[in-house]
């Protein structure tokens, strides 16, 4: 059996907000790795996190003819729907979004004639599945807030973090609402931890959407 392929060092990228993705390089992406399936995210800590999740479970998404792709926002969804989907490329589509764009979500699969979508469950068959808040809210809630300082100690930003909650905005606060905050202020930190929260995790904590959007296309 294949290795997993390696994960993505973030020292390679470029510093700075990484651009989105289009769909006319999403499709070139998937086309020159023969995927069958893809799962589409809001952002590149979304596939961080996926990827490494695989990885974590021994898989080789690549060897399995999925690709993650980030689509720059939610309100992206049915421009990379069509373009991927059974109107494109033909690929099984999956997705992951946060809770608040569910009514985005569902009229953009209605539109897209994919099957019904009007209920969390319709659209858990077609494989769109929902975070909560969002993936950091699901991550943090997993492994809880006393394990995330662990890893921002590990990654040397616990007293950067510190410094965070004492700023006048972030007083009276949860530390579960601080860590969420402090890991959206950069893109890079926020694709960063993604991974690494993915990495502290047991397996039998995965959040239930992580898990269940990555064995979707396995059914």
């Amino acid at each position: 059996m294949s290795k997993p392929r390696r994960r993505l060092d973030l020292d390679e990228i470029p510093s700075g907000p990484r651009p989105p993705l289009g769909t006319e390089a999403a499709c070139e992406l998937l086309t020159g790795t023969n995927a069958r399936a893809v799962i589409l995210v809001e952002g590149w800590s979304d596939q961080a996190a996926l990827e490494s999740l695989a990885v974590k479970q021994g898989r080789d998404l690549t060897a399995e003819g999925i690709g993650v792709v980030p689509m720059g926002g939610i309100t992206n969804i049915g421009k990379f729907a069509q373009a991927l989907g059974p109107r494109g490329l033909r690929l099984r589509l999956a997705g992951l979004y946060d809770a608040a764009e569910e009514p985005y979500v569902r009229h953009n699969l209605q539109r897209m004639e994919l099957g019904s979508a009007q209920t969390r469950e319709e659209r858990e068959a077609l494989g769109f599945f929902a975070c909560e808040a969002d993936l950091e809210d699901e991550l943090i809630r997993a492994l809880g807030s006393a394990a995330v300082e662990r890893v921002l100690e590990g990654e040397g930003e616990l007293a950067s973090f510190r410094r965070f909650q004492d700023q006048p905005a972030q007083r009276g606060r949860s530390t579960h609402a601080h860590l969420r905050r402090f890991m959206g202020t950069r893109a890079r930190r926020k694709i960063r931890y993604g991974s690494l929260l993915v990495d502290a995790l047991q397996l039998e904590c995965v959040p239930r959407a992580l898990d269940l959007v990555l064995t979707h296309h396995r059914r």
